[in-house]
């Protein structure tokens, strides 16, 4: 509230200056033009504040876990401004990867082979300058998933690493297999309903630092990948707890929404031309076993999904699939706190596939619902370069849990 004042203030200083010196005759010498400039900034302006700028939706399964929250983790009850000029979904969408900034993040690659014979890329970073925990054996450690073909470079992964860097903590950026440049060794690339490679890491690393506070984050496809291996597992995980962002929970409804005219334009086909450039990087693994000349002609996710996803994972359809892959299905289950945020206008992830009634059946999930913010978006600010409404989330919320972790244990 008071950064957005700030703003508002510098905003109305410049406009003051700019009227003063650039606006001295004609239409706008007689007043009228000003006017009117003032009438349409203070309509907008009760308008921004009265149907955009809101509170989230909370939606907890127990009061300790809310109460929690509001104590430890404030900003998931603040009223999130997004960006004045900038609050739609797909714009927020469209412009965060553009405007955000790209912290500079220095990793240590480390390859860890499967049971399968495969390997997985992890990208490191160990904070090892850490004044708050400078014995390396206990530092906190964030796992991050970035999206569906998203990898460590990606912006939003770099401020949840900045972040975590100033609090002290230690990141390892889990990349999919055949993403981040490395070499695929067997037939096999990821989807979000298998979580092998993902059990696979999180014993990697906690056999690693064994007395280290373990959390992980993930965002869209990551998110979906961690809820799912969440609700399979249960309790029985060295995670302490998660964090999620931009979650889709209905992969039908996902998919259904993406395939509208306008947001397959803007999304769909773009996101399909990036799964078919991933996997034609590697052709020569799957031609015995999967049509690639097919694949290539995709037009759509779910074509995508249906010629290559499904079949590498030996799915009888693409229904099959999806249902399997769709985390509203296992979040009863989940058996560690987790946090959720998502934006009600996302395209990615609609509103009505929320799980709004099982969250509120478990006392580990929390949602955290905002208005406006789209898909990865949550720009906040005049010129949202620095930070994100998401980014204050998954602070305060690691935070939170890294240091006042055992009080949700005692409530």
């Amino acid at each position: 509230m008071q950064r957005l004042a700030m703003d508002l203030r510098m905003l109305s200083r410049e406009l003051s200056l700019y009227l003063e010196h650039q606006v001295r005759v004609g239409f706008f010498g007689s007043g009228v033009g000003l006017s009117l400039i003032l009438g349409f900034s203070v309509a907008y302006a009760c308008y921004y504040l009265s149907s955009i700028a809101k509170k989230p939706q909370l939606v907890t399964g127990g009061e300790s876990f809310s109460r929690f929250l509001q104590n430890h983790c404030p900003v998931v009850t603040e009223t999130y401004y997004p960006t004045v000029w900038c609050w739609e979904s797909r714009g927020q969408t469209l412009l965060r990867p553009f405007i955000t900034s790209k912290p500079s993040v220095q990793y240590r690659n480390e390859l860890i082979k499967t049971a399968d014979g495969g390997q997985i890329s992890l990208d490191w970073f160990d904070n090892c300058n850490s004044k708050c925990y400078m014995d390396a054996t206990t530092r906190p450690t964030v796992l991050l998933l970035p999206g569906l073909t998203g990898t460590s470079k990606e912006s939003y992964i770099l401020h949840m690493i900045h972040l975590s860097e100033e609090l002290g903590y230690r990141c390892v950026v889990f990349n999919n297999r055949g993403v981040a440049g490395e070499n695929l060794l067997t037939p096999r690339t990821y989807c979000c309903a298998n979580t092998e490679d993902l059990e696979t890491v999180i014993h990697h690393v906690h056999r690693l630092y064994p007395s280290a506070p373990f959390l992980a984050a993930g965002v869209s496809m990551g998110g979906m990948l961690l809820l799912n291996y969440l609700g399979k597992i249960g309790p029985k995980t060295p995670l302490k707890a998660a964090a999620t962002f931009s979650v889709g929970w209905n992969t039908f409804a996902c998919s259904e929404s993406l395939e509208k005219p306008l947001n397959w334009l803007l999304f769909n086909y773009y996101l399909t031309t990036c799964l078919q450039s991933s996997v034609n990087k590697h052709r020569h693994m799957f031609v015995k076993q999967i049509d690639m000349d097919h694949v290539m002609k995709a037009k759509s996710i779910r074509e995508f999904d249906k010629r290559f996803t499904s079949v590498m994972f030996g799915y009888q359809t693409i229904d099959d699939y999806y249902t399997d892959a769709s985390p509203n299905r296992r979040l009863k289950s989940v058996g560690i706190p987790v946090l959720c945020l998502n934006s009600v206008d996302d395209v990615f992830s609609p509103s009505h596939a929320i799980p709004i009634e099982t969250a509120r059946q478990n006392p580990n999930v929390a949602l955290v619902l905002t208005s406006y913010g789209g898909h990865i978006g949550f720009l906040e600010g005049i010129w949202p370069r620095q930070s994100t409404y998401m980014d204050r989330v998954f602070k305060q919320f690691v935070q939170a849990m890294v240091e006042h972790g055992h009080e949700l244990s005692s409530m």
